[in-house]
Formats: C-alpha cells, structure tokens, sequence
C-alpha cells in the first residue's frame, strides 16, 4: 500500500481512507462464492493468520485496489476471536479498519481522547499489517481496526 503523504487536512499519523471492512463466515468458500461469484469482487489473495485462528480472503471493492477490500475472516478452530464472535452473533460485519500513516500517533491521540484500545501495542495481522483494535464501546458500538503497513508504523 502506497500511502501518500498528508495533505494537512487529515489528522496527523491518519491516511484518509478505509483500508477494509472485515466479516466474519462461517464457511469462507461459501463466502468467496457470494462476494466474488454472485456480486463480482475481484478475489486478491486467501492466507491464514495462524496466532488468529482465521483464515482470510481480500476481496477488491473495485477492480484496481484502491478503494479498499472486504475481509471475509473465517475461523479455522474453535478457538480465537472470529470464532467467539460467530459463536455469540453469528456470521455478520465484525470490524471496519481505517488505515494510518503513523499507527503509534492515531494511538496516542485515541487514548488521549478517552478511547479504550484492545491492544497496548501493534501487533501483526493479515498481509503483515501492524494493527490495533479500539473497543466498539469506544467506536460507536462498531469494533474499530487501525492498520497501517509495517513500514509505516
């Protein structure tokens, strides 16, 4: 990802754009079916994030990238959060990830404003992005992803 510089309008460490929107399947055949064969989206990549317990697909919201993905996240035991997730409320929208330029500054500035952070530091998701969860107490009842990557953090 290709970050461009701030433009002095967006708040500093921020990059302006939703990275992805991730949800949660039970079945991720079944989900790359929907999203890539009956609505269209182009189908980038599927890798495994094994310290989640998920397997993921990217699938583009257009066809040249950068506008973002869907992040259809399937749970690959019965442990880890995706598999809590759909155990409590079933398939369905699990976070939204807003992309950082300076992952540790939008950080700071979150638990500065009061917001509750799920993690204390960066820690390495899908496609080797640093993020950072804010709790959906803090977002809004939305769980709120920060990724930015890793050489931007």
């Amino acid at each position: 990802m290709n970050i461009p510089a701030s433009d002095g309008l967006l708040p500093a460490g921020t990059a302006g754009f939703v990275d992805h929107i991730g949800i949660a399947v039970a079945d991720l055949e079944e989900g790359i079916a929907l999203y890539r064969d009956l609505l269209g989206l182009e189908l980038e990549r599927i890798e495994e994030v094994p310290q989640e317990n998920v397997k993921v697909a990217f699938l583009k919201l257009d066809r040249t990238g950068a506008v973002g993905h869907v992040e259809l996240l399937a749970p690959t035991s019965d442990q880890g959060a995706i598999a809590g997730f759909i155990a409590r409320k079933g398939p369905g929208l699990h976070h939204i990830a807003v992309a950082a330029r300076d992952i540790r500054q939008v950080m700071d500035r979150c638990a500065a404003a009061g917001m509750r952070l799920l993690d204390a530091e960066p820690r390495t998701g899908a496609g080797g992005k640093q993020i950072v969860f804010l709790h959906p107490k803090s977002g809004g009842g939305v769980l709120i992803e920060i990724c930015a990557d890793p050489d931007h953090c």
